[in-house]
């Protein structure tokens, strides 16, 4: 009794210690300081990865002929490739074509009459059919052109009963889903992101973050008097610091808190992010305590599920798959090509990479390497239900990056959907993806019934006739013997 006594004491004393570490600062070293790409291995470790983008060219405003720009912070490409700046000091849009050519600048629109202009926009949306979305930060709007660049309507500031009196409306982020309803990211609204009619009305608020506690200063207010506690720190959920939406109409929202900081909205506001994958996707999952864990300022989200996220502590660029396994990572912070000062945008412009850095005035497009086009076309056959192509590209893939533990799993997935279970099993085992082994072995196991269910009924049948025989045997027996039988 006295023992099992010291057992329970010693596991509490090992709760609060790690109660405690997570409250000071977290996991140790993330490889800071070596090369830019890297991977996690199944066990958390920082492992050697091939480089899957590589900086070809580097942009800005005097080379494009339009004039330096000025703190710009915001991009978008189109489905056809042309690209938005938004070059928020000097109040304008720069359109450029695939070839970075200068197509069209927006600097005005025509206003009840008069000329209007923008003040310090800070987002940028436009839709499928070239209307664009801008948040007019400045101005406190949302500004709504059509694809000639004519206003179609202004979003100002709501009336609801859900917003207080003082409320002061200053979008800074904005898309726009096929039903045409609006999604506004606002300078201090920790209740989620502000929705929108058609019309421009605003109806709710959805996806609120959830209040992140810390469990020390949890515990430390509840033993704490009133006056003590009205000088602690409030539980407030966090902020969005950006979004994109995919061509399904789901919201892919990033938050600069650790954690899930990464979330996919459906249309109630419920965050239905897979995440199946070794960690959950958030950046860098191992750093220093002095450092702390990335902070995620942009998200950008193309098909096949594949989304990509920008840590403004380090400038990396992170991507992960559907299921949520990380693939790659590429950039940093420094002075060379490749690196940033303070990105702020991602997007992409077919399977190249756009980052937008504020500081410098200046768009390095990355082009992938064989090992990233290799890697991204293997996770969209796989998406695309093209198993035995998905098979041979995870192979190659693991031919250059054998520590890219993920990729097993791939192969296991398109050899599974392909009804070699068994095979599947081991693909799993290797990668340690214990709910897909489960998976295949009990796919297996129906399988082995299904193929030798008459020889395992005969032999069952054979059994029992051979121990019915043997019974009427010993019961004849047991009568010319005169024993009796009960």
């Amino acid at each position: 009794m006295l023992k099992s006594k010291s057992i329970v004491r010693a596991y509490l004393l090992a709760v609060v210690c790690c109660l405690i570490g997570l409250s000071e600062g977290g996991t140790l070293v993330y490889a800071e300081g070596g090369g830019s790409s890297y991977n996690y291995s199944v066990w958390g470790d920082t492992v050697a990865a091939p480089s899957a983008y590589e900086a070809k060219l580097l942009l800005n405003g005097i080379s494009l002929g339009v004039g330096a720009f000025n703190n710009p912070s915001d991009l978008h490409v189109t489905a056809d490739n042309e690209i938005y700046v938004l070059d928020s000091g000097n109040n304008r849009i720069v359109v450029l074509d695939r070839q970075f050519q200068k197509t069209a600048i927006i600097d005005s629109f025509e206003h009840d009459g008069q000329s209007d202009t923008f003040l310090n926009p800070q987002g940028i949306f436009v839709t499928e059919q070239k209307h664009v979305l801008i948040a007019d930060t400045g101005n406190k709007r949302v500004v709504h052109l059509d694809q000639n660049h004519k206003l179609v309507k202004i979003v100002d500031k709501p009336q609801s009963d859900l917003l207080r009196e003082s409320f002061d409306f200053q979008p800074v982020r904005v898309v726009m889903d096929k039903a045409q309803r609006v999604y506004v990211m606002a300078v201090g609204v920790f209740d989620g992101l502000m929705e929108f009619s058609a019309e421009g009305a605003f109806t709710s608020f959805i996806g609120a973050n959830r209040v992140m506690v810390d469990p020390v200063e949890l515990f430390w207010k509840k033993l704490s008097t009133k006056a003590q506690r009205s000088q602690m720190i409030m539980f407030t959920p966090t902020e969005f610091t950006n979004l994109d939406i995919n061509d399904e109409g789901f919201i892919y929202a990033t938050s600069g808190e650790w954690g899930d900081n990464i979330r996919k909205l459906n249309a109630q506001g419920s965050d239905i992010l897979r995440r199946t994958g070794y960690f959950n996707p958030q950046g860098d999952i191992r750093y220093t305590s002095a450092s702390g864990p990335s902070r995620l300022i942009d998200i950008d989200v193309t098909d096949s599920e594949i989304y990509s996220v920008l840590d403004s502590k380090r400038g990396r660029i992170f991507t992960y798959n559907g299921d949520g396994h990380f693939m790659y990572v590429f950039g940093g912070l420094g002075n060379q090509l490749g690196k940033f000062n303070s990105p702020v945008a991602i997007e992409r412009v077919g399977d190249d990479f756009l980052v937008l850095d504020k500081a410098f005035g200046e768009i390095t497009v990355f082009q992938t390497t064989e090992y990233g086009r290799t890697l991204n076309e293997a996770v969209r056959s796989y998406y695309r239900g093209e198993e035995e192509k998905a098979f041979h590209l995870y192979e190659q893939t693991i031919n250059m990056n054998a520590n890219l533990d993920f990729a097993y799993s791939g192969i296991g997935k398109s050899i599974l959907r392909q009804g070699d279970y068994e095979e599947a099993m081991r693909y799993f085992k290797q990668s340690l993806d214990q709910g897909n082994y489960s998976k295949a072995f009990l796919l297996y196991r129906k399988q082995v019934l299904r193929e030798h269910f008459g020889t395992i009924m005969t032999v069952v049948i054979g059994l029992v006739a051979v121990f019915l025989l043997v019974r009427i045997y010993r019961r004849m027996l047991n009568r010319k013997r005169g024993v009796s039988v009960e």
